[in-house]
């Protein structure tokens, strides 16, 4: 059959190169191409738009626990052992500074000066405690710590011995 087609086809081809389409054609041709002109608004698949909301959610989420942890970040957070080392140092300073300041009377100018070698190792302290929480290595920091706290620990202890020369010194030069 198919060579019967192309046969008439053949034949007949100058008939079917001479006609044109008519103007009717032609006005329907371009009705549809303006309809595929016209834009269709973009629309998000739901998937899509649930996916993006589900990132959202948990990136917000993240944030609002990452920094509510580092915020509240302690030494105990990071090693148990060195918040043990930290309480027991605070409190044999705390009891230290007790007997500094009952030396304090009888000589205001060495405490004076004592007081201010432990302000500085005090201060460096608290700047090891706010660099604790932006720290991207902490355990190094909780180090640093409980080092100065056996340094101040140490400062006071020979303060305490210098006060207790001073004090025997005067003793002995007074007899």
């Amino acid at each position: 059959m198919s060579k019967k087609v192309e046969e008439y086809i053949r034949e007949h081809r100058k008939e079917f190169d001479v006609e044109l389409p008519s103007d009717q054609l032609w006005g329907r041709i371009v009705n549809e191409l303006n309809k595929e002109n016209i834009k269709k608004p973009f629309r998000v698949p739901l998937w899509l738009g649930l996916a993006a909301s589900l990132i959202v959610v948990m990136t917000i989420t993240f944030i609002y626990t990452y920094r509510n942890h580092t915020a509240d970040m302690e030494i105990a957070d990071i090693n148990p052992g060195f918040a043990k080392k930290e309480m027991k140092f605070a409190s044999l300073i705390e009891e230290r500074k007790e007997s500094l300041q009952a030396y304090a009377k009888e000589n205001p100018a060495l405490y004076q000066q004592f007081s201010s070698d432990l302000e500085q190792l005090e201060a460096d302290y608290a700047k090891l405690k706010e660099e604790l929480l932006k720290s991207p290595n902490p355990r190094l920091i909780a180090s640093a710590m409980v080092k100065n706290l056996r340094l101040q620990l140490q400062v006071i202890d020979q303060q305490l011995s210098i006060i207790t020369e001073v004090n025997q010194y005067k003793k002995e030069n007074s007899i």
